[in-house]
């Protein structure tokens, strides 16, 4: 459940277990959703790390294996990627127990949807942003 939002989350329980790899499959993770909101990053760090744009969700109790690697991106949080093949996968704030996972990264079906959009301010100027779902810019 996402907090601290007020009215821009809408919340949707999820009921199944997901699981997850890396491109090589040597990090593989899984776990229960908080919810099936996933919400857009378009801060120009997410960017850079994902090469367009940061889609995340959350898991309960989640379950990582395999050879993580995890790089400060800020004194506020770090990125974790797989050491062999390099896919992007995780991110969490440095403090807190909680980690961010890349949709991208899921099995198929995820069950999840996209909710809405963070940091859209700092948005690339080569796409829009057309698909109606609530937008901060911070």
């Amino acid at each position: 459940m996402r907090t601290g939002w007020g009215a821009f989350w809408v919340t949707h329980s999820a009921k199944s277990e997901v699981r997850g790899a890396c491109l090589c499959g040597e990090v593989r993770f899984s776990g229960q959703p908080g919810s099936s909101d996933v919400t857009a990053c378009h801060c120009g760090q997410c960017r850079k790390w994902s090469g367009h744009v940061w889609a995340s969700f959350h898991l309960e109790q989640p379950r990582i294996a395999g050879p993580v690697r995890w790089f400060a991106s800020s004194s506020e949080a770090e990125r974790g990627f797989c050491s062999n093949c390099g896919s992007v996968l995780f991110w969490r704030p440095l403090g807190r127990d909680t980690v961010s996972f890349s949709p991208g990264a899921l099995d198929n079906p995820t069950g999840l949807a996209l909710t809405g959009h963070i940091f859209v301010a700092d948005k690339g100027d080569y796409y829009q942003i057309a698909d109606g779902l609530p937008q901060r810019p911070q």
